[in-house]
């Protein structure tokens, strides 16, 4: 079981420069979770789509609804103060620090390309290929 962050959910469902690898790691660990703020950041990255003409209406309800499947049952709620804890302790937005508040929670390991997170918290997060060569 692994956390994965909005960016490796938009790279699984979108095709980007990181999708093969992505899929890699989905064949790997493919018990992702979240917390529930996914649903709202993967559905400001669907719009941008849409508005950029990428995707129609249609093709960005097909796939948040796949996306949906995929993380029924595996979305969970973080606490305000794990994440203003967090927050205060790094310079990380409140919306990445409630992916890492949930590795955190769970024990377990928190995947994203985010730089930041990457870098301030090295001990709980991991880049596709540093999780792939494990």
């Amino acid at each position: 079981m692994i956390v994965v962050d909005t960016n490796i959910v938009s790279y699984f469902y979108l095709p980007t420069d990181y999708s093969q690898s992505v899929s890699q790691l989905y064949q790997q660990d493919s018990a992702w979770i979240a917390p529930a703020l996914w649903r709202s950041e993967f559905r400001n990255v669907l719009t941008l789509y849409i508005r950029k003409k990428l995707l129609t209406l249609e093709q960005a309800l097909v796939i948040q609804e796949d996306a949906e499947s995929l993380f029924m049952d595996n979305e969970f709620q973080v606490t305000s103060a794990q994440v203003l804890a967090l927050t205060n302790a790094s310079t990380c937005s409140a919306y990445d620090c409630e992916f890492i508040a949930l590795a955190k929670q769970l024990n377990v390991k928190l995947i994203t390309q985010d730089k930041k997170i990457l870098t301030e918290f090295p001990d709980i997060a991991f880049s596709i290929s540093d999780f792939l060569k494990d």
